[in-house]
């Protein structure tokens, strides 16, 4: 995204002066896609992000590292002023998914909008799996039944 006019706050006196200067502000498109990212793995229903190979690696990744990969999941098209989500999901069982993927497009467009002024013009979300609680294989069960 590009900001033609920057506003600046000076302080002078103790007294907040507003002035205009200008420059120019350039968001790279990783940071539109982690801030989506985000705001879907904090949305209600979405149990993950990224689909099989992509959540495979990503949790390799995620235990050898602290950080987890926000942008995975997510790719976006961004332009000067606009910008385009596409995300694939994984729902919770339960979760009605019309709802709730209407809900989740309504709180990535606002959080990318709020902190990044660019108009999202859509968010288009692949629904790639629902996930059953206790389907997955899990370490700690798996080890007592042993």
């Amino acid at each position: 995204m590009t900001v033609n006019e920057a506003t600046s706050k000076a302080m002078s006196n103790g007294h907040h002066h507003r002035h205009e200067v200008r420059g120019k502000t350039t968001i790279a498109d990783s940071v539109v896609a982690s801030v989506a990212g985000i705001a879907s793995r904090e949305a209600s229903g979405v149990y993950a992000m990224g689909g099989g190979m992509s959540r495979t690696l990503g949790a390799a990744r995620g235990k050898m590292s602290l950080s987890d990969d926000a942008t995975r999941g997510v790719r976006v098209e961004v332009g000067e002023e606009q910008a385009a989500v596409d995300l694939d999901v994984v729902m919770e069982y339960g979760y009605p998914i019309p709802r709730t993927t209407d809900d989740l497009r309504s709180d990535v467009s606002d959080a990318v909008e709020s902190m990044t002024g660019l108009d999202v013009v859509e968010v288009n979300i692949d629904v790639l799996d629902v996930h059953v609680p206790g389907s997955d294989d899990d370490n700690a069960e798996t080890s007592r039944t042993r």
